[in-house]
């Protein structure tokens, strides 16, 4: 067994976690009546406000250390921590400011943090691996250099799932991190830790990825907002992965925040940018007039499995208020959803993990990888036999088919894929966009709002949600509308699992069993988000159309910058 021992892992465990410590001993410690003014602005009023003259970066920067060592204490969020260099940055603005009046950038003294695997120069990008611990980085990721030549201020990085690979954020490293509305729940993943700091005011604007949901899973799970772009819009030069060349699906690389006006701000500066490889599309950011009526398309359930009550209610409360504000709003069914996931799993599982895998060393395999990485480790009488079962004696053929197509595949069959791939973009388009003309689509970011800890290990399937999209490569944003309720968001006492052709399997453990992950009692509070949904390169007016929405919903539904008190 090559990689790091256990003793070895566990002094390199704690010698990281004491630095961690150390770094966040450097914030004062939190006073609502000092802090709360800076905490409660979101990243473009507090540009507003330092150009005005009534903030300095120094002034901003220290409330939001102070929060961000809440967030940590609170939930586990944090991996690297900047503070240092963070003062050092803005004592240089303040007297950049003071001797020229004029703002660095766009986001002059915003503080911002980054998902771990954006190299920063002077700190490690470990993703939680051990043995990636003790390797700083020698240069800045493109989007960190992008940023701070805005004039950001990088405060701190942010905790992922081992692999970044699965919705629950934890990993041998840094530990788990939980959910800042109920600490029994994940706040999701990938970018999990992000999510998390942004939900508590540690950060004022933040960065994340997504392959397969990592930026809206883990914005709904907190209830804060993230815009996931056209794949090649945003660079992701100088991120860390595990699977480096992997492009069957494409990562998207986009703002998490606390407002959709940041969301746009950060898609502003960084759209078109070219990195060194000239990989990004020169389209700089292009402003959009909407017309006065829009014309939205919309689903409760993906059509694998049914949303929970609280999900429907999210989309059916958003169709609501649209409609009321003149807006065109028709149902339809996401007939290819399951495609979707075939195909993903088809692309995604044929090395059978071996590369991904093979990055987790030594380190204790977690068990949100559990069920993502099952079928290619069994031999293929036995892959059979479990989806035999499924389909024979639960009558589930959306997980049989599920299961036998996570194996490893030759070439061919890999390249069979990709083209089931093209194929299903151009059918969703002829039959989605093309025949129903929509401007945007409102749809579940989840069939449940949240999972408890552990409940990826079987759960992973649920993301079928957002990775349609991903396979579609369209941009998305994530819009916070509500939170569980226990007397809203019951399960009907009639509900049968598979009823109507959705995975039985799935949904008894979702609903059913003597301890159903859907609890509406215990995630009363936990936030549920819908997804905006466009046509590929029409991320602007995704932007514009999550305004829209955000607006529809209006501002007293509990979220934004100030919606987490400390407890």
């Amino acid at each position: 067994m090559w990689g790091t021992g256990q003793a070895q892992r566990q002094a390199i465990i704690s010698s990281k976690h004491a630095t961690r410590s150390e770094t966040l001993s450097l914030a004062s410690q939190y006073d609502s009546v000092t802090h709360d003014p800076f905490l409660r602005a979101t990243a473009t009023e507090i540009v507003e406000s330092i150009a005005a003259g009534e903030w300095t970066a120094s002034q901003v920067l220290e409330a939001y250390m102070a929060r961000a060592a809440v967030a940590q204490a609170k939930t586990n969020c944090i991996t690297e921590v900047l503070f240092e260099d963070a003062k050092k940055q803005v004592k240089e603005l303040d007297e950049e400011f003071a001797s020229t009046g004029k703002l660095r950038g766009p986001l002059h003294g915003v503080p911002m943090s980054f998902k771990d695997q954006y190299e920063t120069v002077g700190y490690d990008a470990t993703i939680g691996f051990t043995h990636w611990a003790n390797k700083p980085a020698t240069g800045d990721a493109f989007l960190v250099t992008q940023c701070r030549k805005a004039g950001a201020v990088i405060i701190v990085k942010t905790n992922v799932p081992q692999t970044m690979f699965a919705f629950e954020c934890a990993n041998a490293l840094w530990g788990r991190t939980t959910n800042p509305w109920g600490d029994k729940f994940t706040c999701g993943g990938s970018s999990g830790g992000e999510a998390a700091l942004l939900a508590m005011d540690g950060s004022a604007l933040g960065v994340g990825s997504d392959i397969g949901g990592s930026l809206r899973i883990p914005t709904s799970y907190c209830g804060v907002y993230a815009f996931k772009p056209s794949s090649d819009r945003v660079s992701g030069d100088g991120t860390k992965s595990c699977n480096p060349g992997f492009e069957a699906i494409r990562v998207s690389y986009g703002p998490m925040g606390r407002s959709v006006k940041d969301c746009e701000l950060f898609c502003r500066i960084v759209f078109g940018e070219q990195d060194s490889a000239h990989k990004i599309a020169p389209i700089p950011f292009r402003p959009i007039e909407l017309a006065n009526k829009l014309k939205f398309g919309y689903y409760f359930s993906d059509g694998m499995l049914q949303s929970s009550p609280a999900n429907v209610r999210a989309v059916q409360e958003t169709i609501n208020v649209l409609r009321s504000q003149g807006h065109e709003c028709i149902e339809f069914s996401p007939t290819l959803s399951k495609e979707a996931m075939n195909t993903f799993v088809g692309l995604i599982t044929a090395d059978g993990y071996q590369r991904m895998l093979s990055t987790v060393e030594s380190d204790p395999k977690e068990d949100s990888l559990f069920i993502s990485t099952l079928g290619p480790k069994l031999p293929g009488f036995v892959r059979s036999l479990i989806a035999w079962a499924a389909k024979t004696f639960y009558g589930d053929q959306a997980f049989h088919d599920l299961f036998l197509l996570a194996r490893s595949k030759s070439v061919a069959e890999f390249v069979e894929f990709a083209d089931r791939r093209n194929k299903l973009i151009i059918s969703w388009y002829r039959e989605v966009w093309d025949k129903y003309g929509f401007d945007g689509i409102i749809a579940p970011v989840q069939s449940l709002p949240t999972v408890p800890h552990g409940g990826c290990a079987m759960l992973s399937p649920i993301a079928i949600c957002t990775i349609l999209y991903n396979i579609i490569d369209s941009p998305v944003g994530i819009i916070p509308v509500t939170r569980v309720n226990p007397k809203q968001d019951i399960l009907p006492v009639d509900f049968v699992p598979g009823a109507s052709g959705t995975s039985a399997v799935l949904e008894k453990q979702m609903y059913t069993d003597p301890t159903p992950v859907y609890d509406p009692v215990a995630m009363a509070g936990i936030p549920v988000g819908v997804q905006i949904v466009g046509r590929k390169w029409e991320d602007e007016k995704v932007l514009a159309m999550m305004k829209v929405v955000d607006d529809a919903l209006g501002p007293t539904r509990g979220f934004g910058p100030g919606s987490w008190t400390v407890q």
